[in-house]
C-alpha cells in the first residue's frame, strides 16, 4: 500500500539544498512498512547468498534404538545403490545422495506440466548418543527403503558403508 504525502519545504529543513533537490522533496511518496514482506525478502536474499534456494529434497527418516543397535530407515524411492553414500564415524552417521530430475534424466519430454516429487541432492547427518561400531554398520536398499543397522560400541573410528 502506498500513500502520497506532500512535503512543503521550509527554510529550516531545506537550507543548503539545491533547487533540484527542493523540487524532489515536494513529491515524496512513502510506503507503509510491511514486516512480513521485509522478512520474506531477507529470507530470499540469505538463500541466494548461501545457496540454499537451489532445488533439493529431504527424504523422510526414522531412527530408533534397540538393545544392541540403532536402526535408521529412509524413504529413497527411485534411487539406485550407487546414488547413495553412507559415512559412519564415532557416533555419527551421514547419508548423502541425489535424485535426477528434468533434463538430467533420459525422459523424452518437451515440457513438464507438474513437478511434485523432490529431486536434487540431499544430505542428512545424525548424531547418536553413544559411540558406534563403524566396522559393523550395514545398509540394505529394498523397495525404495534404505535400512541402515548401526551396532553400538565403545570403540571409535571412521568408515564408508557400502549399500547392498
Amino acid at each position: 500500500m502506498t500513500c502520497s504525502v506532500a512535503v512543503y519545504p521550509c527554510n529550516r529543513s531545506t537550507y543548503g539544498l539545491s533547487p533540484a533537490n527542493r523540487a524532489t522533496m515536494r513529491n515524496v511518496a512513502f510506503t507503509r512498512w510491511d514486516p512480513l514482506r521485509d522478512l520474506l525478502a531477507l529470507h530470499e536474499q540469505i538463500g541466494h547468498l548461501v545457496g540454499t534456494d537451489a532445488p533439493g529434497w529431504t527424504p523422510p527418516v526414522d531412527l530408533y534404538e534397540t538393545a544392541d543397535d540403532y536402526v535408521l530407515t529412509a524413504e529413497l524411492p527411485g534411487l539406485a545403490r550407487d546414488q547413495i553414500e553412507i559415512h559412519a564415524e564415532d557416533s555419527r552417521i551421514v547419508i548423502r545422495g541425489a535424485r535426477l530430475a528434468g533434463p538430467d534424466r533420459d525422459i523424452p519430454c518437451e515440457q513438464y506440466h507438474r513437478v511434485e516429487r523432490g529431486h536434487g541432492q540431499f544430505s542428512r547427518a545424525f548424531s547418536l548418543p553413544e559411540p558406534i561400531d563403524v566396522g559393523g554398520v550395514t545398509a540394505d536398499l529394498k523397495d525404495g527403503v534404505l535400512t541402515v543397522t548401526i551396532p553400538k560400541s565403545t570403540d571409535r573410528g571412521t568408515r564408508r558403508v557400502d549399500v547392498t
